[in-house]
């Protein structure tokens, strides 16, 4: 309705890191019109105090924007006419413009990171953060708290080759060969099931091939759906947190993913096994019968699991 409510402010705002309270005081510090919700001037009003370099910043990301929507308008009219070595170098440029938008992603992705967990060692309270999004390669949780602890300043202050040695990291340090191969892999199936979820799928012509029928040929993807009852989601939250950064650490976890639907309190949790046996093995480990019970008293309905074999090679 053009307006924000407190609950949905603290829906969009929360950050895992303020309190229930801190972000009740800051939604009446922009409400200055005191109707108990902010229209678009008064979080215009507030932001626009606060932006300094970050005003350059997102000027500059308008004009990418749009830079990058006119490249892709002239490419859709101009590329099936263009000959095969300009259709070449389209996509070269194309593929180019992807990796550098991705690697300042990931830079700020590890910004955002260090900052918060500054925040938490600062209020001495590790235990809070939100878990809404969770992007954690399984086999590399140790290594990514390691880097986490590595980064994270002694004092307040921070400087830029704190985040460029975090970008670093990144393309060096944290990825190994067979890393980078699983994560390919993942990247794939992830795409996959964005195809499904939208029902845009185009299938290939039919192929048929013999796969080899053992344990370690196939990948286990999980989806585990949980209506969790609305006021025990603090709980619950911190609850899954502490499951994630436990699976995330077993050998055989490549990689696990939270949604939460903005609908209702039902959350979607993605997990990808090496195989069947690594899934079984999880499943008898103390956290995840931990967690198991935990959901008992959490869940409005029983918790809604399924599995999928899928071929490693893809």
């Amino acid at each position: 309705d053009g307006k924000l409510s407190f609950d949905e402010f603290k829906a969009y705002f929360a950050d895992g890191v303020l309190s229930g309270e801190e972000l009740h005081e800051l939604f009446h510090t922009i409400d200055t019109h005191n109707t108990d919700n902010l229209d678009t001037e008064e979080l215009c009003k507030y932001f626009s105090q606060h932006l300094g370099e970050y005003e350059n910043v997102l000027s500059v990301l308008e004009d990418l924007n749009i830079t990058i929507l006119k490249a892709m308008d002239k490419t859709k009219k101009d590329y099936q006419e263009a000959s095969n070595l300009e259709q070449f170098v389209t996509r070269f440029l194309l593929k180019e413009t992807l990796n550098q938008l991705q690697s300042l992603q990931s830079s700020l992705e590890c910004a955002m990171e260090t900052t918060e967990e500054q925040t938490r060692q600062e209020r001495q309270d590790p235990t809070k953060p939100e878990v809404l999004s969770i992007q954690w390669p399984g086999k590399r949780s140790a290594r990514r708290l390691q880097r986490n602890n590595s980064l994270s300043p002694n004092s307040p202050r921070f400087s830029t080759v704190t985040f460029y040695k975090c970008s670093l990291f990144i393309f060096s340090k944290g990825w190994t060969e067979e890393d980078s191969q699983w994560m390919t892999q993942i990247t794939r199936l992830q795409k996959l099931i964005d195809k499904l979820e939208k029902k845009d799928l185009k299938l290939e012509p039919f192929e048929e091939e013999v796969l080899e029928e053992n344990a370690k040929s196939h990948i286990m993807i999980v989806q585990r759906q949980m209506s969790v009852i609305e006021e025990d989601i603090e709980e619950f939250r911190l609850a899954l947190k502490q499951y994630v950064e436990s699976a995330s650490t077993q050998g055989g976890c490549l990689h696990v993913s939270i949604q939460k639907l903005p609908s209702d309190s039902r959350f979607i949790v993605y997990e990808f096994w090496e195989n069947s046996n690594a899934w079984n093995s999880h499943l008898q480990m103390n956290y995840s019968k931990t967690f198991q019970r935990s959901n008992v008293d959490f869940l409005e309905t029983p918790e809604l699991i399924t599995t999928m074999l899928i071929p490693g090679k893809y």
